[in-house]
């Protein structure tokens, strides 16, 4: 498996943590970098990928350009991810994409709320 981008909002803790707590569950070092949207190196990278675009949900970027984004990109994070690579099958089944793409667009959307509760679990 190639090393893949997270694109993720570095404003949100919420997000920061997610990234954190991805990064200590992979497969190996390394196989993610994690990209801040709001970084120059973001714009630097990948021209293409809108500010916009990225502040919306979160982008998996392989090394090919392919992109993922939001709740289809779980899968793809979850296959590389130690003792969860398994769940990754159960994405497939339709109910569970359904249920998936609505949960991960209600978080996304209320992320900074979600955040405000979590934010003391979560080191500046």
């Amino acid at each position: 498996m190639k090393n893949v981008a997270l694109i993720y909002d570095d404003k949100c803790s919420l997000c920061r943590g997610s990234m954190k707590w991805i990064e200590l569950h992979a497969i190996r070092k390394g196989i993610f970098e994690f990209v801040p949207c709001q970084s120059e190196e973001r714009r630097l990278r990948f021209p293409w990928l809108a500010e916009e675009r990225c502040m919306q949900s979160l982008q998996l970027i392989f090394p090919d350009g392919q992109t993922l984004e939001g709740d289809a990109a779980i899968p793809e994070i979850i296959s590389r991810l130690r003792g969860y690579r398994i769940l990754s099958v159960l994405f497939k089944l339709p109910v569970i994409k359904s249920v998936l793409f609505a949960l991960y667009r209600k978080l996304a959307d209320n992320r900074y709320v979600v955040s405000q509760f979590i934010k003391p679990l979560i080191p500046e």
